[in-house]
């Protein structure tokens, strides 16, 4: 019998939180729930989840005070829950480790989508590479695809697992324009339309982390490395 693959939901409202385990518990997951941040970190070191949950307000320790503590111990792919609809806090929950966020409130159906495409995200970055990895430069920005690493000026730049993956796509063609929805496919495993805002969000990340003028945004289109 396959091991039941093992989520950390943290979510304050119950009703949330009990609506989120049953769902994932149907589709064959191993759900712990916690309801306050300090509550999520000593769960965290109990459980060792592939993956968590993690709602931006919390009471006590906030949601993204949880995610840097747990980055910073193991780290392990975070979707990010927000009801806060502001582009600056998802921008500091991107920042500090999360790897992809969904706007409250959600469909169950996008929930689930979203978290097997982060752990087939997860399980890819884990296969071994091959001749063809590369290092690409933009500027004063290397991208070195086989180690999963990325230099500006020299410095190493922090990126998140999803963030690499979105640079290392538009990096395989520096100068194409890549639709956004092809992005979110490509990338994140799903095509939803109305899910195109989060390929902008991790953009904006990279600009911030990287530079503004690494990634070209064509309007209307989609987005495109830099060709140097």
């Amino acid at each position: 019998m396959t091991e039941q693959r093992r989520i950390l939901v943290v979510e304050d409202d119950a009703t949330i939180a009990r609506a989120v385990r049953d769902r994932l518990a149907a589709e064959g997951f191993d759900v712990r729930v916690a309801a306050d941040g300090h509550a999520a970190l000593a769960e965290y070191g109990r459980a060792e989840p592939e993956l968590v949950i993690l709602d931006r307000l919390l009471p006590g320790l906030d949601g993204l005070e949880v995610c840097r503590r747990m980055q910073a111990a193991r780290p392990v792919p975070v979707l990010m829950l927000t009801a806060l609809g502001e582009e600056t806090d998802v921008l500091v929950g991107l920042g500090v480790g999360a790897d992809d966020y969904l706007a409250k409130p959600f469909s169950m159906r996008e929930l689930v989508a979203r978290i097997h495409a982060l752990l087939r995200r997860v399980e890819r970055a884990g296969q071994l590479v091959t001749a063809d990895d590369a290092v690409v430069r933009v500027g004063e920005v290397e991208i070195d695809t086989a180690a999963r690493r990325v230099f500006v000026g020299g410095a190493e730049a922090q990126l998140t697992r999803t963030e690499f993956d979105l640079l290392r796509r538009l990096a395989e063609r520096p100068g194409q324009v890549f639709e956004r929805e092809r992005l979110l496919s490509d990338v994140w495993g799903f095509s939803e339309a109305a899910a195109t805002r989060t390929v902008d969000s991790h953009v904006r990340a990279l600009r911030r982390k990287l530079g503004p003028d690494v990634v070209r945004t064509v309007h209307g289109v989609g987005y495109a490395l830099v060709r140097r």
